[in-house]
C-alpha cells in the first residue's frame, strides 16, 4: 500500500538536510496549508492519524522531522538544538515550500516553535494549535522529560522498545494495551545498524537542556505567547492529567488571550496524541473557522 504523504527534503540556515512528510490536500476551496511539529524527542509519525484527516479536509499538511529527530540530519553543534533555531528552519521550509502563510499546529516543543515563529516571523503564522504546552511548564513534567532524553536505552527488540515507551509514558496514558505502545514504540524507535531498536533521535538533543540547568525548568516565554495569541486565531488542548501543562498555567493563559479556543481531553496526560474524539473535534471546529 502506498504512502498517504510525499517526501520532502529542504536546508536548514546552517546546510543540515531536514525532512517532512508532505501531505496533498484534497480538492476543494484553497486554503492555508497545515505545519504540525512534534514534542522533543519525537517526530512526523506523531501525526500520522490526524495529518490525512486535515488533508483530506482540505488542507495540505506538512509534518516535519526537527533536525536531530528522523529523517532529518543531526546537527554537528548540540547547542543549536533550540526553539529559536528550529524556528528558522520552519520558515527555510516556508520558503522551500512555496508557502508565506501557514496554520501551525504544535505538541509539547512543537508549541514552544510556534510562539518562538511569532516572534520571528509573526505574519508567518495564520493562526496557532497548541498542544499541552504553555509559555512556562511545570516543573514535575520538565523534571520527568529530562530524566530520560538523551539517555542511553539497552533495547534488544520491539518487545523491549514497546516495554521502554510504556514506562516513561504510561502516567500520560493509564490502562492502554499492548497495541497501543507497540504502535507507539514504533514512532519513537528505527530499526539501527546491528538489527535492534534504536530511539529515533540524536541523544545531544539535551544538551542544551543540561547546559541551562535549572533555569531551563521555568523558561518564560510569556511575550512569545502574548505576541501569538493576541494576533491570530490560537487554540489550546490541554490534556486533562498534563503534568507539564497545569491547570493553572492554562488558566493563566485564557485569561491573559481571552478569544483563545481551549479543548481539554479527558484521561489523558503529557502530551494528547491528538487521535482523541475531544481533540479530534476541537481541532476541525477550529481549522473550519480558520484562514
Amino acid at each position: 500500500m502506498s504512502k498517504p504523504y510525499a517526501d520532502r527534503r529542504w536546508t536548514s540556515p546552517d546546510g543540515l538536510s531536514l525532512y517532512a512528510r508532505d501531505y496533498a490536500a484534497a480538492d476543494g476551496p484553497a486554503k492555508l496549508p497545515v505545519i504540525a511539529i512534534h514534542g522533543l524527542t519525537r517526530n512526523s509519525a506523531d501525526f500520522e492519524t490526524i495529518a490525512p484527516l486535515i488533508a483530506q479536509s482540505g488542507r495540505r499538511v506538512l509534518a516535519v522531522d526537527v533536525r536531530g529527530r528522523g529523517l532529518s540530519d543531526r546537527a554537528p553543534d548540540p547547542m543549536t538544538y533550540q526553539p529559536p533555531n528550529y524556528a528558522k528552519d520552519m520558515l527555510a521550509l516556508m520558503s522551500a515550500a512555496g508557502v508565506e502563510r501557514a496554520v501551525f499546529l504544535g505538541t509539547s516543543m512543537g508549541g514552544l516553535i510556534t510562539m518562538a515563529m511569532a516572534a520571528v516571523k509573526s505574519k508567518a503564522v495564520a493562526a496557532a494549535i497548541i498542544n499541552d504546552v504553555g509559555p512556562e511548564v511545570a516543573k514535575e513534567g520538565l523534571a520527568r522529560i529530562a530524566a530520560y532524553a538523551g539517555q542511553p536505552v539497552d533495547v534488544q527488540s520491539w518487545a523491549d522498545a514497546r516495554d521502554y515507551v510504556r514506562r516513561n509514558n504510561e502516567i500520560a496514558f493509564p490502562a492502554r494495551g499492548d497495541a497501543f505502545w507497540d504502535a507507539f514504540a514504533r514512532r519513537c524507535f528505527r530499526v539501527g545498524t546491528e538489527g535492534a531498536p534504536v530511539l529515533d533521535y540524536d541523544p545531544d538533543i539535551a544538551v542544551p537542556i543540561r547546559a541551562a540547568g535549572t533555569k531551563a525548568l521555568v523558561p518564560n516565554l510569556w511575550p512569545f505567547f502574548n505576541r501569538l495569541a493576541k494576533g491570530r486565531p490560537t487554540l489550546l488542548i490541554r490534556g486533562e492529567t498534563s503534568d507539564l501543562l497545569s491547570v493553572d498555567i492554562a488558566a493563566r493563559m485564557q485569561k491573559a488571550a481571552r478569544k483563545m479556543w481551549f479543548a481539554e481531553v479527558p484521561g489523558v496526560g503529557h502530551a494528547p496524541m491528538l487521535d482523541e474524539p475531544e481533540a479530534k473535534a476541537a481541532i476541525f471546529e477550529f481549522l473550519n473557522q480558520a484562514p
